[in-house]
């Protein structure tokens, strides 16, 4: 059962996430309302899955990027059709993360490489708070395109709203500032609050967020099943990609507090959380840091902070109509001051010190996810793809020690014998023979490689066998892995004239 903690720390979280959540529809291409419908259900029951006591559940500023970047090619942002997109591609989200969590493959949430990771995050910081500067600066655009448009209101300083430009940098600093007099001060509340009071007081010049809805939308099933392959791709992508927030943060706190955890259970219920949102008519929802560290730091102590957190949106919801003068520079500076920190260049240039391929991938994730915005998507997809391209070229180079003595040829290879490196071997052979025609005996020392795969074994059996009919005498010098003993001779046979047994070297 919740104690105090839990009550207080679920209150604090919640009097963060409504401004939050309404913010971040917005930024999905929702009308405001829906961020609120993703932060009722979702929360309540994601707090019956979660192996983590902490985990905050509700719309997150990364998923509803990749949210934006799926649907609009499909539909236009804020449209009846669009909504129903939203909703679709919440259910699918969270089927993939059910399937993944009941079929135990939550380590395929490890298989994004940092470089892909730190590049894409960066990008997408950059991406969300270009989207939100119009609403900052107070102008009204067209949608041509995130980039553009920050472009466009940043080229045109005659079009800003002055009250506009001056209640939003207040409420950045209010939030900014805020943080660093104590982490529990409500520097988000109270920027809204300040907001309402001066579109009440003050003849207010720009874009409000208008009259929401009281009400909790109706469930309903009548979804766009047409569109169903179309958003199984997208779908895919934010499930994996949005895990990757709530994935470290539950790890780093298990660890803090010596608790144990299951990546498998936390897709569970991320994937319960997204099945939830879905019906409650709204998008893909995810695991906040900012909000986790909230609840961590209020006294949340047990999974029924969370609940309590959707419950008191829950009791909010007939009193949003207190927030139709809210200005939308708050929201923006909200959204611009929650991941602003996101915008870490310097890591990518660490990773570029330390690794030129692997900073490679880390530029090119996020110059990919610049250009090609708004389908970050396929910048993820991309991304890992290279991530995957740089690994198998760097495996396939295996290095192969050759030493030639007394008419005896020995060639060990050092790392992994794969499909990808296995040709390597056969090539050096071919080369040291015609350098050493005169060579008797060929010795294959296997007591460095590290991994050795069914092609590489095959590859093995074809070397040995060519050396063997060129008139050389042939020893296999096992001791690696035990795996790779076994598969060598079970390929090779048990007793295989060609096998003999050594230690390790060292």
């Amino acid at each position: 059962m919740p104690g105090w903690g839990d009550v207080i720390a679920g209150i604090s979280v919640a009097m963060v996430l409504i401004p939050q959540s309404i913010a971040l529809a917005s930024l999905a291409g929702l009308p405001p309302i829906y961020g609120i419908y993703a932060s009722i259900l979702p929360p309540i029951v994601a707090a019956f899955f979660v192996s983590s006591p902490y985990l905050q559940t509700g719309p997150v500023a990364m998923t509803c990027l990749l949210t934006f970047g799926a649907l609009t090619s499909f539909a236009t942002p804020l449209s009846a059709e669009y909504i129903g997109l939203a909703t679709l591609l919440a259910l699918l989200v969270g089927l993939v993360r059910l399937f993944i969590g009941f079929s135990r493959s939550g380590f395929i949430a490890y298989l994004m490489s940092q470089p892909v990771i730190s590049g894409f995050t960066a990008a997408a910081a950059v991406l969300i708070i270009a989207s939100q500067i119009p609403d900052f600066f107070g102008v009204s655009l067209s949608e041509h395109g995130i980039i553009n448009n920050a472009v466009t209101t940043l080229s045109h300083p005659h079009s800003w709203s002055l009250q506009a430009l001056m209640l939003g940098s207040i409420s950045i600093l209010v939030i900014v500032f805020g943080r660093k007099i104590h982490s529990l001060f409500p520097g988000v509340l109270l920027s809204v609050v300040l907001g309402i009071i001066y579109s009440h007081v003050a003849d207010y010049d720009s874009a409000v967020i208008g009259i929401l809805p009281s009400g909790f939308r109706q469930l309903s099933f009548d979804l766009p099943w047409g569109k169903f392959r179309e958003l199984v791709v997208p779908a895919i992508v934010i499930a994996l990609v949005g895990f990757a927030e709530p994935a470290a943060i539950v790890r780093t706190m298990a660890t803090q507090n010596r608790q144990t955890w299951s990546v498998d259970k936390e897709f569970i219920s991320q994937g319960m959380a997204n099945i939830a949102s879905s019906l409650s008519g709204s998008l893909p929802v995810g695991g906040s840091f900012s909000r986790t560290m909230i609840n961590i730091k209020a006294g949340g102590q047990t999974r029924w902070s969370g609940a309590i957190t959707g419950l008191t949106v829950l009791a909010f919801l007939p009193l949003v109509v207190t927030l139709a003068p809210l200005p939308r520079t708050v929201l923006a500076a909200i959204v611009i001051s929650a991941v602003i920190s996101l915008v870490d260049l310097r890591s990518l240039y660490k990773i570029v010190r330390t690794s030129r391929a692997q900073g490679s991938i880390a530029w090119a994730t996020f110059a990919l996810t610049l250009i090609l915005s708004p389908r970050v998507d396929i910048a993820v997809l991309i991304g890992i793809g290279l991530g995957i391209a740089v690994h198998l070229w760097r495996e396939k180079r295996i290095e192969v020690i050759t030493q030639y003595h007394e008419h005896t040829l020995t060639l060990a290879p050092v790392g992994v014998l794969f499909f990808g490196s296995a040709a390597t071997l056969g090539e050096i052979l071919i080369q040291n023979l015609a350098n050493h025609p005169e060579a008797r005996k060929l010795v294959l020392d296997l007591r460095r490689v590290g991994r050795l795969d069914y092609t590489g074994a095959l590859t093995l059996q074809q070397v040995a066998s060519d050396a063997e009919h060129s008139g050389l005498e042939v020893r296999i010098v096992s001791g690696g892995p035990l795996q790779g003993v076994r598969l060598l001779k079970r390929v090779l046979g048990s007793d295989s004239p060609w096998l003999s047994s050594a230690k390790h070297p060292g």
